[in-house]
């Protein structure tokens, strides 16, 4: 009897096995980002007096899509730019408690750049002088392509990469440089909590730094590290991830501790639910999921 006991006991066990090692998948997968967009959003915070001129910018010399802007209250608009699946947001205003270090791509952590790709020199340094910009200057940077560090109204650095003749769906997509002090704990960060593809290194001449991509859709965020006794800028600029399911990502955030700067909550007007986290640098990666939308009434 005893012995028939054991192996009814372990026939139970193993029959159990793939349904408990279902489940520990399903959770696993459950508290990651669930990414409703294919591409991630990106952000710039500027002083107001350069309003007018960042508009101008983005609209007439980068040639991005001006989509309709969000009305915040108190007079405050978000400014929309669309690229590819994914937008450039212009934040007019600074935000208490984040710091601002203007200058090269090295000179502080943080968010230090975008990079835009272009298909016609020629026609985009048209741009910038018709708008009254001195022209960029580019350089061969290797496989055909010329880039050029030419920086916003606001002084945040652009790097413009020309790809000419490439395929059509080469164009609409941003890459977002993070110069960060400690290589390891942000590849973790953007790899192991938010889900991004790794990619391999890439050495980039203009910047002369090696960068190390992690990917979503039409969105490339860089990491690459200089140092880390740098002063750090935390409020320039900001990563926004659509999402489907916000209490997954506030979960594994507090399981993985995770530097919370906005707690999960609603925004006041709009039928969204948003948590804003910080990366080990301090960068705001802010995740946002759109309510469902009202029954129709018959």
């Amino acid at each position: 009897m005893h012995k028939r006991l054991k192996t009814v006991l372990w026939l139970g066990l193993l029959l159990a096995a793939p349904a408990a090692i279902a489940a520990r998948a399903a959770d696993t997968s459950a508290v990651r980002p669930q990414f409703a967009q294919g591409s991630m959003n990106v952000y710039r915070r500027f002083a107001p007096e350069q309003r007018a001129r960042m508009i101008e910018f983005y609209d007439k010399v980068l040639g991005l899509k001006s989509l309709q802007p969000i009305n915040l209250g108190g007079g405050q608009q978000m400014i929309l730019f669309g690229i590819g699946s994914g937008q450039i947001k212009l934040a007019s205003g600074l935000k208490e408690g984040r710091q601002y270090h203007a200058g090269g791509v090295n000179d502080a952590t943080g968010i230090r750049l975008f990079t835009l790709f272009f298909p016609d020199e020629a026609a985009l340094s048209a741009r910038f002088t018709a708008q009254g910009y001195p022209a960029p200057v580019f350089k061969d940077v290797g496989d055909g392509r010329r880039a050029a560090i030419a920086p916003d109204p606001a002084g945040f650095p652009l790097e413009l990469v020309i790809l000419p003749g490439a395929p059509v769906d080469a164009y609409p997509k941003v890459e977002v440089g993070i110069n960060v002090s400690d290589l390891k704990r942000s590849e973790a960060f953007y790899r192991d909590f938010a889900g991004l593809e790794e990619l391999p290194p890439v050495k980039d001449a203009l910047l002369g730094v090696t960068k190390h991509p992690y990917r979503h859709g039409q969105t490339t965020v860089n990491l690459w590290s200089v140092g880390k006794a740098l002063p750090a800028d935390t409020g320039s600029a900001g990563i926004q991830y659509v999402i489907s399911n916000i209490d997954a990502v506030d979960a594994r955030a507090k399981a993985d501790h995770v530097t919370v700067e906005t707690p999960l909550g609603g925004v006041p007007g709009f039928n969204v639910r948003t948590v804003w986290l910080n990366d080990p640098d301090g960068v705001t990666d802010y995740f946002y999921q759109l309510g469902a939308r009202p029954a129709a009434s018959n």
